[in-house]
């Protein structure tokens, strides 16, 4: 199934502008506010309020103090959870990201979901080279296939490990900004849903991984949606399909997200499913995410 209605989400306690990541995150922006943490924790309250009230069944962890995380908001990046009961984590880039991993949180998710085998990448860190879960990958879960966008988040010795050991078929390709920077995630630039693909393919400027990748969609039988440079930089890429407890489905972004689309855009995308957003302009700008980082999709089995 690409989407489930679990997710799991982190409730920060000192989220704020983080340095080690700013180097290669060009969607950071260090604010001026003395305020950012709070401003960050009424923005999550309300996108798993919002999520909530959609009968989305989400479990929120608590952060803690120490270590210090400030980046543990976006906890897809050092795990994921999939259905033959795999947990994976994942070799981070920024040294204080790496410390997310944190025990509390896997036990929690122990509480309700059986885990079956754990496969722990993150020991490429002692390489220096990272994979940053479904930031680095964005998985098309129904038919087994990882789209990555190199960067220095994403490399292609781990991305090779990660299909070896989950069946998953790597399209690999370059995406640029428009400054020439590489994009340092895959899901700022694309969304992969149950029947579409948002994507934007102004990024890729090698015709020939355009091809590939434009290729590689269509045998998937999923509509592309395209999307243009600016509205990526509005966070238009990072959304998140999910369904609820009746089996729905909903396609969750940012508000600023949202605004950015054409009508055109929205009438389509709301042909295949519902659109929630919220506004999360602290976290999209000192974090340089949005909601889809926020959310790890949980597809283990639940516990009878």
């Amino acid at each position: 199934m690409q989407t489930t209605s679990h997710i799991l989400m982190i409730r920060p306690v000192n989220f704020g502008f983080n340095p080690e990541t700013a180097v290669n995150n060009a969607f950071q922006v260090k604010g001026d506010d003395d305020n950012t943490q709070n401003k960050a924790l009424k923005e999550f309250d309300d996108l798993v309020s919002l999520l909530r009230k959609n009968d989305v069944d989400v479990t929120v962890v608590e952060d803690t103090i120490e270590p210090h995380t400030p980046d543990s908001i976006f906890p897809n990046n050092w795990v994921s959870f999939h259905n033959d009961g795999s947990l994976l984590l994942y070799p981070m880039y920024a040294v204080n990201r790496r410390a997310e991993r944190k025990e509390h949180v896997l036990e929690k998710i122990k509480e309700k979901f059986v885990i079956r085998k754990k496969i722990d990448l993150s020991r490429y860190e002692k390489e220096n080279i990272f994979l940053e879960g479904t930031g680095s990958m964005v998985l098309d879960r129904d038919n087994e296939i990882a789209y990555a966008c190199l960067s220095p988040r994403t490399n292609e010795k781990v991305l090779a490990d990660f299909a070896r050991q989950t069946g998953y078929t790597p399209v690999v390709f370059h995406a640029i900004d428009e400054k020439g920077q590489a994009i340092y995630h895959t899901n700022v630039m694309m969304c992969v849903a149950d029947k579409y693909i948002v994507i934007c393919t102004d990024s890729i400027r090698n015709n020939t991984e355009k091809e590939k990748i434009m290729t590689a969609i269509n045998k998937t039988g999923k509509e592309i949606i395209t999307i243009t440079p600016d509205q990526m930089n509005h966070f238009a890429g990072n959304m998140l399909q999910v369904e609820n407890k009746r089996g729905e489905k909903l396609l969750v972004m940012s508000t600023q997200a949202y605004v950015s689309l054409t009508d055109m855009q929205k009438s389509k995308l709301q042909s295949f499913n519902t659109i929630i957003h919220s506004p999360l302009t602290t976290i999209e700008t000192n974090g340089g995410g949005s909601a889809r980082c926020m959310m790890a999709e949980v597809h283990l089995p639940v516990l009878e």
